[in-house]
């Protein structure tokens, strides 16, 4: 038994413990003659102690800090902490890296890191559901760290940390992989896997507004209220919906908000230069302090916003008109009601070719176009609306269906949530909340049962 066990430790080994194995063979050959007198119990206690001390953690999964991570305490930090690569430029101890993930199962979760530091060695805090451990970096090559056993004893979303302790090194690291396994990551596990931009954006989601059948919808009326500390950065809550473009409010900046209105043009394409002049949206007229040209990228067409410092807490309200017009084209209207002035401002009116119809598929939608800004969750109250047919009679939407984009449909992201509580819709995403709404269901809202008082004879009309 001791030249077996002797035979079995010393392939384990790797070369740099060549001479350390070469020492143990010859303790283990004296001990192995001390199996004959019966020393067999102690040596087995021994050895079986030696090998556990020697097991290495078990993965089965590697999240991608690419789709997946975070820095936390600073949103600008994320342009140059985190890429496809992974984390890179990490040398600032104020950074606090998160890598979320979500678990359908509870137990031991068996956490490490494939990463390396760039010189000398660095002191890393590993924090998992409020437990903290620390590991010391000195390979100079990515290699597989193991950096403990964590407990995970609700299912649902996590966060792996990463603190900065430690170093005389230019970086406290770089990271390729989150590396888990064990019984907690046994079932389904959720995170980003591909399409690191848009697993980054997170899911967006939508309402798609139940209208009356065989009316042609005129006017389509809207209003939102974003609660406050809603307001988070890169958020679209867009009100007017149609099948043809968007209309509603954005945060852009830590100083700018806009009113964006956009059409698409009906031919596709993500190059708005590209259009042919036949299928450009024309430009009828625009208000005051409105910013006209195209945008690409996601479809292309006519865009228009004006920045307007709205706010949280306050109730907006959205007006949009589609009617057929000339040469097989449709005229779309956009205004906005600011709370503020207690008026209706016309945003712009665009018309499009190769198109004849009124208003088709009234929705809203929450989207975050910010990748930074990801990991932290905004909701919108969408509420009172209304569309009102040629015949000039308004009827209430108060049944819609909820969806969301391909990121929640492929499971990349599961932080998603929207429907209705009494006279209000709602949606919220992004943030790694574990609430979550079937997609495809349909929700309905109290009815306010009050129309709209709009004088329409003092709208603002468009002129080039």
């Amino acid at each position: 038994m001791a030249i077996t066990y002797l035979k079995s430790r010393f392939f384990k080994m790797t070369t740099k413990n060549t001479m350390l194995v070469g020492k143990r063979s010859i303790h283990h050959i004296g001990l192995g003659l001390l199996l004959m007198a019966g020393s067999c119990t102690t040596l087995s206690k021994q050895d079986n102690a030696e090998d556990i001390s020697m097991e290495r953690l078990s993965f089965t999964d590697s999240i991608q800090p690419g789709g997946n991570s975070w820095a936390v305490n600073e949103v600008k930090d994320n342009r140059h902490l985190i890429s496809d690569k992974g984390i890179r430029n990490w040398n600032d101890p104020g950074s606090i890296i998160r890598t979320y993930f979500k678990t359908d199962q509870t137990g031991q979760l068996n956490v490490g890191l494939n990463l390396k530091v760039s010189d000398g060695t660095s002191k890393i805090r590993v924090s998992l559901n409020g437990t903290t451990k620390e590991i010391q970096v000195s390979n100079h090559d990515f290699e597989k760290v193991d950096v403990g056993v964590f407990e995970i004893t609700t299912p649902g979303y996590h966060f792996v940390e990463l603190e900065g302790l430690e170093k005389n090194a230019t970086n406290f690291a770089d990271v390729n992989e989150v590396l888990i396994g064990g019984q907690a990551a046994n079932g389904k596990l959720t995170y980003v896997k591909e399409d690191f931009y848009w697993g980054r954006r997170g899911p967006s989601v939508h309402l798609s507004y139940t209208a009356p059948e065989n009316k042609d919808i005129l006017w389509f009326y809207n209003e939102i209220t974003v609660p406050k500390n809603e307001d988070v950065i890169g958020s679209y809550y867009m009100a007017n919906g149609f099948g043809e473009g968007y209309f509603g409010m954005q945060v852009n900046s830590e100083t700018e908000r806009r009113i964006l209105f956009s059409v698409w043009s009906p031919f596709e394409t993500q190059d708005p230069k590209s259009i042919p002049e036949e299928y450009r949206i024309i430009l009828l007229g625009k208000g005051e302090g409105v910013t006209t040209g195209e945008f690409g990228n996601e479809g292309s067409g006519g865009q228009s916003y004006k920045v307007f410092n709205w706010k949280a807490g306050n109730t907006y309200k959205f007006l949009l008109k589609g009617e057929p017009s000339v040469n097989n084209s449709t005229d779309y209207t956009a205004y906005f009601y600011e709370v503020e002035t207690e008026k209706w401002n016309l945003i712009a009116s665009f018309r499009r070719p190769h198109t004849s119809t009124y208003l088709k598929r009234p929705h809203s939608f929450l989207e975050n176009f910010r990748t930074e800004v990801g990991h932290i969750s905004r909701m919108g109250e969408y509420t009172n609306q209304w569309i009102m047919d040629t015949a000039g009679e308004w009827h209430e939407l108060t049944e819609a269906k909820f969806t969301a984009d391909a990121t929640a449909r492929k499971g990349s992201r599961e932080d998603y949530a929207g429907g209705a509580v009494g006279n209000k819709f709602f949606m919220k995403n992004c943030g790694f909340f574990n609430e979550r709404t079937t997609m495809d269901t349909f929700h309905e809202r109290a009815a306010n049962g009050v129309a709209p008082t709009i004088d329409f004879s003092l709208l603002e009309k468009p002129v080039q």
